[in-house]
């Protein structure tokens, strides 16, 4: 089964991943680990993607569907895959159905998550990182037994850059720019699968668990 997860930050698109690669036996593939293997690797497409990285420049659509095609050529793979943060356009979505087709294969459900925009920013703004082992808590959701100190190691607890408000309303809004052609895109195909994403995680998944049922397509 090949799926794509679409949905903002702070959506849960990580957590329901996770459960997903337990359920179907198949690999999570985003983007930026492809990018952290490729430069690990250190072969010619590994050193193409150093130097863009380093140049502070954004990857272009032709190396990312490079990346996508070594990845998914991997044995893990050989059952489906469940993409996140890929594709992020619709050019490179339009590629990623080309490779497929020519594999006898395609994509079968694009998860959207879907969550208002006020309850992101509240998601998101009340997070809190330990600056010693880095665990995560929410000063409303989870909030730490001592005010400012971590539960795990009793570190200080700080608020990350990407976190506060202008941030991640910024963030949200470059999300929306980039994918809701996609919605778009996918909509038109009538693979797009609208996700309630303000439930419980237990929720969540249950509604994914049954519009995706127990099949093994995609090839």
């Amino acid at each position: 089964m090949n799926l794509i997860l679409l949905g903002p930050p702070g959506a849960g698109k990580g957590t329901q991943a996770k459960r997903l690669v337990q359920r179907l036996g198949i690999p999570q593939i985003s983007t930026g680990d492809m990018l952290r293997a490729a430069v690990k690797a250190g072969n010619a497409l590994g050193q193409r993607v150093k130097g863009i990285m380093e140049g502070g420049e954004l990857v272009p659509d032709d190396v990312v569907i490079a990346l996508f095609k070594e990845r998914a050529s991997q044995p893990d793979a050989r059952e489906g895959f469940i993409l996140d943060g890929f594709p992020r356009t619709v050019g490179q979505a339009q590629e990623l159905g080309k490779i497929l087709e020519e594999e006898g294969g395609q994509i079968d459900h694009v998860l959207s998550i879907d969550v208002p925009v006020e309850n992101l920013v509240t998601r998101l703004s009340g997070r809190r990182t330990c600056r010693a082992c880095q665990a995560m808590c929410h000063v409303e959701t989870s909030p730490p037994r001592r005010p400012g100190r971590c539960d795990q190691c009793d570190g200080e607890l700080y608020q990350r850059a990407d976190d506060n408000e202008e941030t991640i309303r910024e963030r949200l809004r470059v999300y929306k720019q980039q994918t809701e052609p996609l919605i778009t895109y996918y909509g038109k195909e009538e693979i797009l699968r609208r996700i309630p994403g303000s439930g419980s995680v237990e929720e969540i998944f249950k509604t994914i668990s049954s519009v995706i049922g127990n099949g093994k397509a995609g090839g």
